[in-house]
């Protein structure tokens, strides 16, 4: 009779646990409601997925969106895929210059001119800092064209670069560059299953993308100790991030925002979304 009872409870305690993995989901109606109550002029493309590519939600999923500095994620793929075919060596060092140096985020500009880097060390800090210098430096030894083949391999076909950081002459010649957020969370599930470069080069990409140094946005409203894997972009006409965020279930979420007139507003906009998503999928 004991045994009995025991697989009972066993059995009912595994049919809850399956019932709360299946129930897991984003409150698509909370999200509405609160998108409804933004200033009009706010524009916010989002999409929340699983691990697996099972959508949860999704604004605006067709629209392709100025990346910031979202797009050194394609970036720093293309420079694995390089290190992979042995064109690149992350421990080679680069001598740093002050021609090369930008303004903008970052730490390399303040360094002193003839410091060595390893490309290794360059790559972490585009991410880490979001670090301009060190972004245009890789796009120069990677190429433009390098980053958008790749993803076009990839059949992402909206998300492009076209021009290195801090160049205002190309935005003022209309050349931008963009993400979609159904690609961006497909290149970050891409990392995650380790189905780009080599599965080590994918372990130390999202080893880089969990050592962002900005919390602003989606991470804003998380747990603390909550490790999310991600990358931000701010510019005066758009705030975004992409993440993993490692719940129970790990899921990706991309929001950005244009339109917005305080930045900081428009941060608090990505915390606030990025929670509602959490409590539903925690």
């Amino acid at each position: 009779m004991k045994i009995f009872v025991t697989l009972f409870i066993l059995s009912a305690l595994a049919n809850i646990s399956v019932a709360q993995t299946i129930d897991k989901k984003v409150d698509k109606v909370r999200i509405l409601d609160y998108l409804s109550k933004l200033p009009s002029a706010y524009k916010v493309t989002m999409s929340v997925e699983s691990i697996e590519g099972k959508v949860y939600f999704r604004h605006r999923g067709d629209e392709r969106v100025p990346s910031a500095s979202v797009i050194k994620i394609p970036i720093l793929l293309e420079l694995m895929e390089k290190v992979k075919k042995h064109e690149i060596d992350l421990d080679k060092t680069h001598t740093l210059t002050n021609a090369e140096k930008v303004g903008g985020s970052g730490i390399l500009a303040n360094i002193p001119e003839g410091k060595q880097l390893t490309i290794r060390e360059i790559a972490q800090e585009m991410i880490r800092s979001s670090d301009n210098t060190a972004t245009n430096i890789l796009i120069r030894k990677i190429g433009i064209e390098a980053v958008n083949q790749n993803l076009a391999k990839l059949d992402i076909t909206k998300t492009r670069l076209n021009r290195v950081m801090m160049d205002s002459e190309a935005v003022k010649q209309g050349r931008e560059n963009y993400i979609n957020v159904v690609e961006i969370n497909a290149l970050m599930r891409l990392i995650y299953d380790k189905k780009v470069a080599t599965p080590t080069l994918c372990d130390e990409m999202i080893s880089i993308l969990k050592n962002c140094a900005d919390t602003a946005t989606i991470p804003r409203n998380l747990p603390n100790g909550l490790i999310i894997a991600h990358k931000t972009g701010s510019l005066p006409y758009v705030r975004g991030d992409v993440a993993i965020i490692y719940a129970k279930q790990p899921f990706i979420v991309s929001i950005f925002i244009e339109g917005f007139q305080d930045v900081i507003v428009a941060e608090h906009v990505i915390g606030d979304l990025a929670e509602i998503c959490w409590s539903g999928l925690r």
